[in-house]
Parts: structure tokens; sequence; C-alpha cells
């Protein structure tokens, strides 16, 4: 696996990539409050079919984290810098793994451009009302009245506990291996790390008020479609993968036994559910 910086406007945007250059691309989207080290298991597993590329958004990562007061954190402009990437990369098609957050910004890039999709594969990455959990509704009402009390209390939302639950919600006891939330909790810790999920938690907002965009995008073009989930998320719950095969005939759903990080327990079963279909 290689590691790389791309010059993008003036930032350095942080991405992993493995695999044959002549081979189709692979894009793998994180989520909150991870990185492109969310795909190590998975990577290696798809390097013999696949140009995979992972980024890290900037903000996150190992990518540039310039101030709130530089930098306008909202999805809009994180789906500029990954197609920005690509563009630099000369990545003209691709498929698509999105995940949790990478699932507004990947869709955004179908919406853009969506003959450069090949394919989409949706872990936990919702685009459907009828696919968010309980704990959206004290952010429903923060979107509509952003008080600086709200504020304060969605802010346990990249607590260090917050996350470590995140992690281990709705998967069997000791499967989880602490790397991955190891690492999303020092990011957290890093400086201006809270400002820029402040902004990214108001502007979540957009990413609602677009479903209807992104579901419409899913009906005209039929793309094929991998809707693997963990049934088990509390964040995103299993009526969002479901709902995918509603709109797109070539959409399937596998539910697995699994949280919201489902790729940290099924990584294996999730490379074989995608060689299977998209190899």
């Amino acid at each position: 696996m290689n590691f790389s910086m791309a010059n993008i406007n003036g930032l350095n945007v942080f991405f992993r990539e493995c695999g044959d250059p002549n081979k189709p691309v692979f894009l793998l989207l994180h989520g909150f409050p991870s990185s492109s080290h969310m795909f190590r298991n998975l990577m290696p597993l798809l390097e013999d079919h696949f140009h995979v590329i992972a980024p890290d958004y900037i903000g996150f990562g190992q990518s540039s984290a310039p101030g709130v007061s530089m930098f306008e954190y909202t999805f809009e402009h994180l789906a500029d810098y990954v197609q920005a990437l690509l563009n630099a990369l000369g990545i003209e098609k691709f498929y698509m793994y999105v995940f949790d957050y990478g699932a507004p910004i990947g869709f955004r890039l179908a919406v853009r451009e969506p003959e450069r999709i090949l394919g989409i594969v949706s872990q936990n990455g919702n685009i459907y009302e009828k696919g968010l959990g309980e704990r959206w509704t004290t952010r429903k009402i923060y979107w509509d009245t952003p008080t600086a009390e709200l504020r304060l209390f969605l802010q346990a939302t990249y607590a260090p506990e917050t996350i470590l639950r995140e992690y281990m919600a709705g998967e069997p006891r000791g499967n989880i291996s602490p790397d991955g939330y190891s690492l999303d909790i020092y990011y957290s810790r890093t400086d201006g790390f809270a400002d820029r999920q402040d902004s990214l938690i108001l502007d979540y907002r957009t990413n609602v008020a677009m479903y209807p965009q992104f579901q419409e995008y899913i009906k005209t073009y039929q793309p094929k479609l991998l809707a693997i989930w963990g049934k088990n998320d509390e964040s995103f719950v299993p009526a969002g993968a479901e709902a995918y095969a509603e709109n797109d005939v070539n959409a399937e759903v596998v539910l697995l036994d699994a949280g919201h990080f489902a790729l940290e327990t099924q990584y294996k079963t999730i490379a074989a559910e995608i060689l299977k279909r998209f190899a």
C-alpha cells in the first residue's frame, strides 16, 4: 500500500492507494470521525481486482486541517476537494464505497457527474429519512434552532466515550480491535477538531435536504449497488439499506450482524460481497 499527498488548491489531501492503476478505480469514502485508516483491512482484499484510492477529507486524518475562519467546513466543500483529487489523479470513472459521512459526499459526486459512476457500495451510508435512527431527533431540533446550548450538547458526539460506544454498540464483546477507535479518539483531541465538527454537524441538514436529489439519481440511473449494512447500527437503521432496493432494480441488500463500524469485524465478508458483484 502506498501513502501520498496531493496539493489541491493549496491544501494537502492525504490518500492511501493500492492495486494496478490500469484496473478500474474503487474510491473509498470514510465516515465520522474516522479517516482512510478505516479501510486498512479492506484495501488489501480488493487490490488484485481494482485500483483502490482512499482519501482523508480536509480536516480529517492526515490531510490539511485549516481553521474554520480559513476554510468553509461544509459537505459541499469537502466533496469539491474529493472531486478535485480525482481530477488531479486523472481518474475519469470509478466505483465508490460510501460510509456514514462518505454517503452525502459520494452522492454529491454522483449527482454532479453521474456518467463517472461505475457502481456503488453503501455500507451504512444513508440517503433516506427512514434510515435515520432516533438519535437524529435532537440534531433535527438543532438544525431548526441552532442554540449555543444544543451546540454544546452535541459536542458529546465526538467525546472519547461516545466514539468508543459507536464502535462497540451492536458488536459481540471483544470483537473490536482498538486500532480504529484509538486513532479516531486521538484525532478528536487535536487542535480545532471541535470547531470543524461543529460546523459539519450543523451543515448535515443540507445532506438531508438533498436526499430527494440523491434518490432521484438512484431512480434515474439505476446503478449497480450493494447496500451492505451493520443491522445493529443505532445511527443509520436497516430501513435505510432496504430503501435502496425500492428505488433501484440493480440494488442488493445484505444485512450483517454488526454495528455502525461493520467494517471493523466484517471486512472479509464485505470484501467477498464486493468481489462477487463488481470484480
